[in-house]
């Protein structure tokens, strides 16, 4: 069992829609004891259970302050601000880091992704992933 992380759901400046990762935002106290990166994830909300892929920190590289956990829900399409969300972290595939350009962070999402899609695949054969 991962690391939990539950909340409500927070607007955010909507830039993992712009990125193409539409992402759901909780605030995280800067006293969880977790390292900030990049994590397998699922997540829960209305009594569904979604594979996801989360990222807790700061966001360096849009100039962001408070500590936060974005997650993308795969195959989840609709709105969730204001929904209870329920976050279990499982790997941590990367650390959080800074990058030059939006377009090299999208090409690093998008590569996030394909590393957590392969690992769902790992794990939970026979589970579809949208």
């Amino acid at each position: 069992m991962g690391t939990v992380i539950e909340g409500v759901v927070e607007h955010g400046r909507r830039l993992g829609r712009e990125l193409g990762f539409p992402t759901a935002n909780l605030s995280v106290p800067d006293t969880l004891e977790i390292p900030d990166g990049v994590y397998r994830s699922r997540a829960e909300v209305g009594g569904q259970s979604y594979a996801a892929m989360s990222n807790l920190g700061r966001n360096p590289s849009v100039g962001g302050v408070s500590r936060r956990l974005e997650t993308h829900l795969f195959g989840f399409d609709g709105s969730l601000y204001g929904s209870r969300l329920r976050v279990e972290l499982f790997e941590r595939i990367r650390g959080e880091r800074t990058f030059s350009s939006t377009g090299e962070l999208r090409e690093q999402i998008g590569h996030d992704r394909e590393q957590v899609l392969e690992l769902e695949r790992q794990h939970n054969a026979g589970f579809a992933i949208k």
